[in-house]
């Protein structure tokens, strides 16, 4: 992976350029998604799932939360048209295929660290706080494990779609289920006191998200249980993709 790091950078810089090429907004049209849907889900939700939160710390929770799940999920439906994005490179050079899904994944990862950006900015004028800024370093080890299982979801998926090409359309259903079982724009507690946090317990999502989010809210590190639940699901997918690599790398050619 190392040796093609110049021209993986390569990809991932057309891949920008392609994308905001003459747009007006340019990169800032990246953010309009989360942001509008945090709008709606404050204006809509907030009174009423939002447990008497304040509405701007509410915002910034579900920016938060949006921009997690929004890497994860698109990471994974790009991933599923990877291969085929990059079949003229495929067939011309035997670079690894990781190269590509790690394409994928890094282009997505920019987008939602600027979302996060965008929640710094909100805490730290919620909490009139400028030191907001010095809570960056503890989202460190969540946003590594959280890339790395993005890179993993988005090597499965490509792998996936190549032998069977409605796995798009089975992850953008899973993904629409799995989004209303996260606490995104609910707090945990609302399923808590109906005796059914077993479905959060049981969300690979949620362990992912909460290392990110709890750190840029509260400024606390989570409950090492979280990050021994967050590693678990990392793991779980790094070696699905692994497996799935070595299973069938030498296959792929031949059905593109």
């Amino acid at each position: 992976m190392w040796k093609f790091r110049h021209f993986l950078m390569a990809l991932v810089k057309l891949d920008l350029r392609q994308r905001y090429r003459k747009s007006v907004l340019g990169i800032g049209w990246s953010l309009l998604n989360p942001i509008a849907m945090t709008i709606v889900f404050t204006v809509v939700f907030s009174k009423v799932l939002g447990g008497g939160a304040d509405p701007i710390a509410y915002a910034a929770s579900v920016l938060a939360g949006m921009a997690v799940w929004s890497f994860l999920r698109d990471s994974a439906l790009t991933g599923c048209s990877c291969f085929a994005t990059n079949e003229a490179y495929i067939r011309q050079s035997p670079i690894p295929y990781t190269v590509y899904t790690l394409r994928t994944a890094l282009g997505q990862a920019i987008h939602s660290l600027i979302a996060l950006g965008v929640v710094v900015g909100m805490v730290a004028a919620y909490q009139s706080d400028a030191a907001v800024i010095l809570r960056v370093p503890l989202l460190i080890p969540g946003i590594l494990l959280l890339f790395v299982a993005a890179w993993a979801a988005a090597t499965i998926a490509a792998f996936a779609t190549v032998f069977f090409h409605d796995t798009k359309h089975l992850l953008e259903v899973a993904a629409q289920i799995v989004f209303f079982m996260t606490p995104i724009m609910y707090p945990r507690k609302l399923l808590d006191d109906k005796q059914m946090g077993w479905i959060v317990d049981a969300n690979p999502v949620y362990w992912l998200l909460e290392l990110t989010r709890i750190p840029l809210l509260t400024g606390q590190l989570p409950p090492i249980e979280m990050y021994l639940a967050g590693t678990g699901v990392t793991l779980a997918l790094v070696g699905l993709a692994v497996g799935i690599v070595a299973w069938l790398q030498k296959r792929v050619i031949f059905v593109l």
